[in-house]
Parts: C-alpha cells; sequence; structure tokens
C-alpha cells in the first residue's frame, strides 16, 4: 500500500500534480479512464486496484471501477482491461503509481502462466527477489506469479509455483516463510558439499534438505555422495539435489557429444526437429541443460537414488522452459526469477481519460478506447 497518502506527491508525475491544483482552483468534473496494455498479458491488477480504492477512500470520495476481465484472464494487446470512473480532482494524481503497479505484475503473470502450462509436472520457486529493483518491485513479481500460477492449475491442474524465496512474500503462495536451504556461500564456508549438507542438515533435523551440487564441478560425484550419507532422507523423499551450473561449463561428465548421446537415449524426437542456436544450447549446451537433467537422472537412478528429487535453476525463462518440456527433462522444481519481464517496455501500462462529465472525448488515435466489447467467457463486472 506504498506510498501512502502523505508521500505519493513527491512519486507521481508533476504535471498531475499541477493539474490537481488546477482542478481544485477551477472546479471539478467526473471523468472516465479506459487502462490498456500495448502486448497481451495475463490480468493481475489486485494490488494496483486496492491502492487505488486506498487513496480515493482517504480522500472521502467514490470511484467506479468496471472491470472488463477476471484476475488472471488473458488480456489482448490493446484491449481497455477495465474503466475508473469518478472526480478527476480525487483520480488525476494517483496514475502514475497506478499504473506502476499494473503493468509489470502483468507480464509477470503472464510468463508464468505460459511456464507453468509448458511443464505442469513441475513445481516452481519464484528466486526473483534478488533481481528486483527493490522490495515493492519484490512484492509485485511475486504477486504476479502467484496469479498466473494460479490460472494454470485452474485450467490444466499444473503443479505451478509451490512457493518463493522470500519470507516477505511467501503469502502470496499460501505459505508461512520461503523456501530454500543453502547458497553457494555455505559450501564454500563448510569447505565440501557433503559437509554443507551435514552442516544443514545438523542445524535443521526436521527440514527437507536441497543439495548445491555444482560448486565444485562434481555435481554427479557430489549428488552421489550426498545421497548415500543420507539413506532416511532419500527413502522419505526429502532428499533434492539442486543443479545450477553456469554457462561456462558442462555438468561433469558432459561435452557436446555426450550430451546428445544422452538424449539420444531418452528422448530422440527432441533433437531430430529444427532447432535454433539458442533451443540447442538449452537441449545439450553448457550449464543447465536438458540433457544435464537427463544425465543426472540416469547416474542416480544407477545409483539406486530413484527418489532424489533434481531441482535445477539458472535462466529459466518461459522460452527455456518450452525446451525442456520438448525434451520431457525429468525435473522435479525448478528455482527461477526470469518470469520477470525481460523487456521491460512492456510493461507499460496506459490510462487515458475517455470521457469528461459524460461526453466521449480521448486524443486522437486512441478511439478504440471506446470499445466495450467483453469476452464471454472472460466477462467481468463492477469491483
Amino acid at each position: 500500500m506504498w506510498p501512502d497518502s502523505q508521500s505519493h506527491p513527491l512519486y507521481t508525475d508533476s504535471y498531475f500534480n499541477l493539474t490537481r491544483k488546477i482542478l481544485q482552483e477551477h472546479g471539478d468534473i467526473e471523468v472516465t479512464y479506459a487502462v490498456f496494455m500495448r502486448r497481451p498479458v495475463t490480468l493481475a491488477s489486485k494490488m494496483a486496484i486496492d491502492w487505488l480504492y486506498k487513496m480515493t477512500e482517504e480522500r472521502g470520495v467514490a470511484v467506479k471501477i468496471e472491470t472488463l476481465f477476471k484476475e488472471g484472464a488473458w488480456v489482448g494487446a490493446g484491449e481497455p482491461m477495465f474503466y475508473i470512473s469518478g472526480s478527476m480532482v480525487a483520480l488525476v494524481d494517483l496514475e502514475t503509481i497506478f499504473l506502476q503497479k499494473l503493468g509489470a505484475a502483468c507480464v509477470a503473470a503472464y510468463n508464468a502462466y505460459h511456464m507453468s502450462m509448458e511443464l505442469p509436472q513441475v513445481g516452481f520457486i519464484a528466486m526473483d527477489a534478488r533481481h528486483c529493483a527493490g522490495t515493492e518491485m519484490a512484492e509485485l513479481m511475486a504477486y504476479g506469479a502467484s496469479v498466473g500460477s494460479k490460472k494454470a492449475i485452474s485450467k490444466n491442474g499444473a503443479k505451478g509455483f509451490i512457493g518463493c524465496a522470500t519470507d516477505a512474500t511467501a503469502h502470496h503462495f499460501g505459505m508461512t516463510y520461503g523456501i530454500g536451504t543453502m547458497p553457494h556461500a555455505l559450501i564454500g564456508y563448510a569447505g565440501s558439499t557433503l559437509k554443507a549438507a551435514k552442516l544443514f542438515h545438523k542445524t535443521f533435523p526436521e527440514r527437507a534438505l536441497t543439495v548445491l551440487v555444482d560448486y565444485y564441478g562434481n555435481e554427479i560425484d557430489d549428488a552421489i555422495e550426498v545421497a548415500t550419507e543420507f539413506p532416511e532422507l532419500v527413502d522419505s523423499g526429502q532428499l533434492g539435489v539442486r543443479i545450477d551450473t553456469h554457462g561456462g561449463r558442462f555438468v561433469q561428465g558432459l561435452d557436446t557429444q555426450e550430451s546428445y548421446a544422452v538424449l539420444d537415449r531418452n528422448i530422440p524426437n527432441a533433437i531430430r526437429g529444427y532447432r535454433t542456436e539458442q533451443e540447442l544450447k538449452y537441449l545439450m549446451g553448457t550449464g543447465v541443460s536438458a540433457a544435464a537433467i537427463w544425465y543426472m537422472r540416469e547416474q542416480l537412478n544407477k545409483a539406486g537414488f530413484y527418489k532424489v528429487k533434481i531441482i535445477a535453476s539458472s535462466g529459466f525463462s518461459p522460452d527455456k522452459c518450452r525446451v525442456f518440456s520438448l525434451a520431457k527433462a525429468p525435473v522435479d522444481i525448478i528455482g527461477t526469477g526470469s518470469y520477470l519481464p525481460s523487456n521491460w517496455s512492456d510493461t507499460y501500462a496506459t490510462a487515458d481519460i475517455i470521457s469528461y462529465n459524460g461526453v466521449s472525448q480521448v486524443k486522437i488515435g486512441r478511439e478504440f478506447l471506446f470499445s466495450r466489447n467483453k469476452s464471454a467467457s472472460d466477462k467481468g463486472g463492477k469491483i
């Protein structure tokens, strides 16, 4: 709900503040705003709308918001999301913050939805906080991921986003705490992957254990060593190994030729069709590739550790998730911050006044905002 009524003028565009002052001195009118985005999105508007209601309530005025789509609905480029009607004095200076809270969350929701739909059998963890420009953005991004995830869960039973990395935003996923066990720093401190796992388990014996295995470049050996050390956790399904191998090298035991062979053994169709250079990298390149996941699964199974979960992280965007789906990569959980909008201009939401005291008027070129056509499946209403 930040900024509040006292601080928000400092963060809004100055011409809105000046316009409000003019209106206060020369007379108020009733207006209607149309709000839209320039690209397809998944509607994630609750935080923006809640803030708008809070601000207008504090000003002692009522506004009407006619929503044209349900939360989580697909909205096309240029389609009005909702119409906001009320006092121009009360609304004119709220546009800046309102749009800030709307656009990015809608794009994050869109990306999270498509990632969840591409890999419905995989649970996702929102690990975006470190990539966000402050805590307010982190709140918006977690919220957006939760909206897109819920839509995928509802539509096809996907696992979707099962949680996030921070306690503050865990509530968006029905959780009390963030999910996570150890960073690379703990392994460096302990001096070995196994020692780090032992330290964690000794300190938090009741928690499931996910162990990073790429610190020393011995992903396979370290994964098997940890699994051998904790047979009870393996049998109870409480042990996972997380691969976060950077793009400068292959996972232990792989190179281009062996990566190709791994995919050919397990999912040959994934490498039979035309693939772009980037898709080939996701399939069998350096870093956390589909071949790396298949190879880890092969080696764990060969050692008898069928129940050890595989967690993957490192650059899991919608495109990478699509390629992993093509490769049927046997990954259980994906940690991602790459559902964040990659092209920030995509997040720009826009509001235009389309009615002044009941008279329709909008700047030339925006006449399409007068349309009130509603999708039959996503029809909204007044909120």
